[in-house]
């Protein structure tokens, strides 16, 4: 018994100590496993707090969103004139949109959108699940087709605040996938699905610079949106894939196999019948496209001169009045949306445009050329050549005179191609090249309303534009004004402050400032002597401008009152005499010009010349308001309607007053209006190299410049007077149907009869017999600027009767006869043919009885070279006046009989009048001969408020200016395309027909 326990025990104890050890090893494992599935756990938990929190942390990253930060950026501003029409669309890169409301979208265009981009559109809350679950399996089993998992809201929201989604990493795109969503449920929660479709259709890119709908149906189909037919409406739809792949232009077949899956899923979710998918299809919408779109590159043009203006102004008044930036400016004008209301009246700028670029108005025309040719030789260095090395070749090689215009565009082009020959050598590689044929003479016009400074109309060239802000002549181009400018720097000035009267006499005689001596543009005619400024407008006179600005004005002022006429081109080098003439170191534009004479046409009120009325911004709030321009007044209203007669005298057929066989005519008669009163001056330049008419009616001020981009002179290139023509020609039509209501006088002018060659009142008896003929006339002054004192510069004086010298005691006869007084030291004038004698009549002898004892005569040192009148008490002698210095020379008159007058003995008292007398040394009796008194002098008094109408006159053949004289040194001048240096005022009428003398009463 024993035996068998003791050998039973070890094996009991064996298979519990096996036991054990797997009750430890699985005590382990389970510690093990617990271990393991608690840290799992842990991790799990600790992981999806860091998930979470990181998921929280970029949705607090999200950006803010509302209803007025989710809608579409950059959209095209829009140009309208007058008439309320679109003119231009200013449109950078990523700003050609327009705006399109939900009620303008077609039924076919929103289904075909949601149908392709978002079929559960109308029922998510902003994500998509299943579409999410359907992109994610597209993407393990590669497939595609399975669409994407962005509802409209998601990439309505990627497109406005996240910029197009372009991240550079996987981190940033998921990331902004996070954000994308929540901010799309929220923002669906803000706003209504139509509103969000509506934005979204107005933000996505169509390809072909096209951004949203309304644009892509103009562009691909010539109509708008609303008009869109099912097939229309599916191939924009298939755009959005991939705006460059899918553009129905260029990629037509990826387009139309996207617009085929677009139909099928219309039609599978029930938004069309089987028969219109089948009609859609059969539709050759592609060959529309083709044809839409040649089309409209046929119809691209450049914008027009009055919009480069336009961008101009706007840019500035951007950056002066609201304080942008230059960038920021383009940015806002170009992708702002604004609409911009602008001052062009069609209908004038049609007549502008028409008269400008019609070929009959241009007796001559020939062709300059535009040349840029880049050329890299064997060694890789470029060389560059344009139109000047052309002319550099011709003057130095060819040595042809060749002034750089040529007869016909096929002589231009042959010229470069020759010349290209000569620099393109055998191992060259022509980089570029750009041939540009440009029509000459060319012509600026400005059109504009002075009453409010609007311009209606504006041409900045002739021929056709070929690019938007190119050179625009009549804004960006300065050249010489010529003797357009004598009225802005020299006679307004003079008549406004300076104390001159139009009837202020200077005395046209050579004349020189250092060592520059001037002469006026009839040189060959002879100085005039004393004439007016009046004469110096109406026949523009150089000299009596010259010695307007230099004696009374000064060219400080000159200027001054130049640059409040908005001139803004002046430099500290035009205080000096060529200011008068028009001879300025950088000139002029003529949008400046004709805003300075429309100043005058305005009373004296300058208006900056404006091309917009209001800009209104995206919104719809006016962001500028031209409506009321800031005015100043320049000149009062009496010195604006002295210069404003003054001028449209210059547009009559007037003859200026002087000896027979003298004719100096006015310089603007080509000019003149058939059915409307006009004023206006005329300009030439030396060498006729500019010519000018600046002029106005009641109604419109009008600008006109014309010459040639080079300087070459207009003698054989079309003469001085065309330009006149086309003035006349567009104001003419411009003024059909209008009221003439003149230019009104206004109360604070007055008028007085005055002697022409002194400038004040006409001595009875004496000034109407001037030699020449009646040298009276009424003129209007400024109240209380009307003369007081009686004329100086005529002086009656005993003669005998044949021989005209100083009686004797036994000259038969004598008579009394009128006589000049000059200044002393003066060349010839037409005026010294007329001085009294100071020698005894040679042919009877002895000594003139009648002459008292203590009269000066010739012999007497202190008073030689002075006519006198017998000094008694009926006969003094006329004093000259004091500020001229002026004597009498010895000269013979002619036989022009006039009465014996008394010489004023007050100033301000008219002398008596005896009747004219004849004493005959035979008999000693007078023969006294009745004569017709004439008319009593006026004394200022204030005329009524009628209004001063022209008449038309006889047109000359040729109305131009021409200088024979010597001009002024040129200075430096960097303006692009700007005008010769200083040049001086060479105006002249040419050929004029039965002249009548002027004066505003006669």
């Amino acid at each position: 018994m024993n035996k068998e326990n003791d050998t039973k025990t070890p094996e009991k104890s064996a298979k519990s100590s096996g036991s054990k050890k797997r009750k430890y090893i699985n005590k382990v494992i389970f510690k093990v496993v617990k271990t393991f599935f608690l840290s799992l756990l842990v991790v799990s938990v600790l992981g999806g707090a860091m998930v979470i929190g990181m998921i929280k942390g970029i949705i607090d990253n999200a950006p803010d969103v509302d209803v007025d930060s989710i809608v579409p950026l950059g959209y095209a501003t829009t140009v309208y004139n007058s008439s309320g029409q679109i003119t231009d669309t200013l449109v950078m890169a990523g700003s050609n949109r327009e705006e399109v409301t939900y009620d303008e979208l077609p039924k076919v265009l929103i289904d075909a959108f949601v149908a392709i981009e978002d079929s559960r559109f109308w029922k998510h809350n902003g994500i998509d699940t299943r579409a999410i679950l359907r992109a994610i399996s597209g993407v393990l089993t590669n497939k595609s087709s399975s669409g994407g998992g962005s509802t409209i809201t998601q990439q309505l929201i990627k497109n406005n605040v996240f910029n197009g989604g372009r991240e550079r990493s996987f981190g940033e795109k998921v990331e902004r996938k996070f954000q994308e969503m929540y901010l799309a449920v929220k923002l669906e929660k803000q706003m209504d699905k139509k509103l969000i479709l509506t934005n979204y259709l107005n933000t996505i890119n169509l390809g072909s610079n096209s951004l949203g709908v309304k644009v892509a149906a103009r562009r691909y189909f010539g109509k708008e949106v609303s008009d869109l037919t099912l097939s229309e409406a599916t191939v924009i739809a298939g755009i959005t894939k991939g705006p460059t792949k899918y553009n129905p232009i260029t990629g037509q077949k990826a387009n139309s196999e996207r617009r085929k899956i677009i139909l099928q899923y219309m039609y599978e979710q029930g938004y069309i019948s089987k028969e219109q998918q089948e009609e859609a299809l059969a539709d050759d919408v592609y060959s529309r496209i083709q044809n839409i779109n040649t089309l409209a590159k046929e119809k691209y043009s450049p914008y027009s001169y009055f919009t480069d203006a336009l961008i101009s102004q706007v840019t500035s008044a951007f950056i002066n009045e609201l304080g942008y930036t230059e960038t920021q400016a383009h940015n806002l004008l170009y992708s702002g949306g604004l609409s911009i209301y602008t001052t062009q009246d069609p209908a004038l700028q049609q007549i502008v445009d028409s008269e400008v670029n019609n070929p009959e108005n241009y007796p001559d025309t020939k062709f300059a050329l535009e040349y840029r040719l880049t050329v890299t030789d064997s060694e890789k260095n470029s060389h560059n050549y344009s139109e000047k090395d052309i002319n550099k070749y011709h003057t130095e090689v060819l040595a042809d005179g060749f002034n750089g215009l040529y007869q016909s565009e096929e002589a231009a082009r042959a010229d470069a191609e020759s010349y290209k020959a000569t620099v393109v050598k055998e191992g060259d590689t022509v980089v570029g090249e750009s041939v540009k044929i440009v029509l000459e003479p060319q012509v600026s016009f400005v059109l504009m309303d002075q009453t409010n400074g609007a311009v209606k109309a504006i041409s900045g060239g002739r021929g056709e534009k070929t690019s938007s802000l190119s050179l625009n002549r009549a804004t960006g181009t300065t050249r010489q004004p010529g003797s357009t400018f004598k009225v802005i720097s020299a006679f307004a000035p003079a008549l406004d402050t300076s104390g001159d009267t139009l009837a202020t006499t200077y005395y046209d005689a050579e004349y020189t400032i250092g060592d520059k001596t001037f002469q006026n543009w009839y040189d060959k005619q002879g100085y005039m002597g004393w004439s007016s400024i009046r004469d110096g407008i109406i026949y523009s006179m150089n000299i009596v401008a010259l010695k307007t600005l230099m004696e009374t004005v000064t060219p400080r002022v000159g200027v001054e009152y130049a640059m409040d006429f908005g001139i803004t081109t002046l430099t500290d080098q035009d205080y000096n005499g060529s200011l008068a003439l028009g001879g300025l170191t950088k000139g002029v534009t003529n949008l400046e010009l004709t805003g300075a004479f429309a100043t005058i046409a305005n009373h004296g009120v300058y208006t900056k010349p404006v091309f917009f009325t209001k800009i209104v911004d995206h919104n719809g709030k006016t962001i500028l308001d031209n409506s009321n321009p800031q005015t100043h007044r320049v000149i009062k209203d009496s010195t604006a309607f002295l210069l404003t007669d003054a001028m449209a005298a210059s547009t009559e057929n007037n003859k200026k007053f002087a000896s027979s066989g003298v004719n100096i005519n006015s310089t603007s008669t080509r000019a003149h209006l058939d059915h409307m009163s006009v004023a206006g001056k005329s300009g030439t330049t030396s060498k006729n190299v500019d010519v000018w008419f600046v002029g106005f009616t009641p109604y419109y001020t009008a600008g006109v410049w014309a010459g040639c981009d080079e300087n070459q002179t207009l003698s054989d290139n079309g003469g001085t007077s065309f330009h006149k023509d086309i003035w006349r020609k567009i104001m003419n039509k411009v003024s059909e149907g209008a009221e003439d209501v003149g230019f009104p006088v206004p109360d604070s002018v007055e008028t007085a009869v005055v002697c022409r060659k002194s400038g004040k009142l006409a001595i009875p008896g004496v000034c109407e017999h001037d030699p020449r003929g009646n040298a009276t006339y009424t003129e209007y002054f400024a109240k209380g600027t009307a003369p007081t004192e009686f004329c100086d510069h005529h002086t009656a004086v005993t003669v005998c009767s044949e021989s005209g010298l100083l009686p004797t005691p036994n000259c038969p006869s004598t008579t009394t006869r009128v006589f000049m007084i000059v200044p002393p030291g003066q060349s010839s004038t037409d005026d010294s043919k007329y001085l009294a004698p100071s020698a005894t009549c040679n042919l009877h002898g002895n000594v003139n009885p009648i002459l008292d004892s203590n009269a000066p005569t010739s012999n007497e040192s202190d008073d030689a070279g002075i006519g006198v009148a017998p000094i008694s008490s009926n006969h003094p002698v006329v004093t000259p006046r004091s500020k001229s210095n002026v004597s009498v020379a010895a000269s013979p008159g002619d036989d022009t009989v006039g009465a014996a007058p008394v010489a004023p003995t007050a100033a301000t008292q008219p002398p008596t009048v005896p009747q004219p007398t004849t004493t005959s040394a035979k008999s000693g009796q007078k023969n006294t001969k009745p004569k017709k008194q004439p008319s009593e002098i006026i004394t200022p008094e204030t005329t009524t408020s009628s209004s001063i109408k022209t008449t038309s006159p006889p047109r000359s053949t040729e109305d131009s200016d021409v200088l024979n004289g010597p001009g002024v040194t040129k200075p430096q001048n960097n303006t692009p395309r700007s005008g010769p240096g200083p040049s001086i005022s060479t105006e002249g009428p040419g050929d004029q027909g039965s002249p009548v003398l002027i004066g505003p009463g006669q």
